[in-house]
């Protein structure tokens, strides 16, 4: 699904960031049909929100989580925070970390101009997503 999207390089040829990749990526891998105008919201999220922050990895993971399992907003239920949570905590037992600036220095980049192993941070938590999406449905 979206791992194996990633690996291809998806995205590469279009100039999209780390968190745009996740939600471009994830509306294509699963049929979201989210309309252009929705993934422009992933946009100031690579980077790590431009501050090396939160990865864009993990924030463009969120938008999909929240994208698929939310029917209208967060205080609806409990299970948008546990799918949330669950998507944090395995991509911190698999890289170590959430912030980008850690990511960055932990992952370098393999291909400069490039700040990050961003193809194998991306296939991290891509492959995570698909876990989840496998095992939650699509709604």
């Amino acid at each position: 699904m979206l791992k194996d999207l990633i690996e291809k390089g998806y995205g590469n040829d279009r100039g999209l960031c780390c968190s745009e990749k996740i939600l471009y990526g994830a509306n294509w891998a699963y049929n979201m049909q989210l309309p252009p105008e929705a993934l422009k919201i992933s946009a100031g999220f690579g980077g790590g929100m431009a501050i090396a922050s939160t990865c864009g990895a993990i924030t463009g993971g969120i938008m999909v989580l929240s994208s698929l399992y939310v029917k209208r907003n967060n205080h609806e239920s409990t299970r948008i925070k546990e799918l949330t949570k669950e998507f944090a905590d395995k991509f911190t037992a698999a890289l170590g970390m959430l912030d980008c600036k850690g990511l960055k220095e932990k992952y370098p980049p393999k291909q400069p101009p490039r700040q990050c192993d961003l193809d194998f941070i991306l296939i991290t938590a891509a492959g995570i997503l698909d876990e989840i999406v496998a095992r939650e449905g699509l709604n």
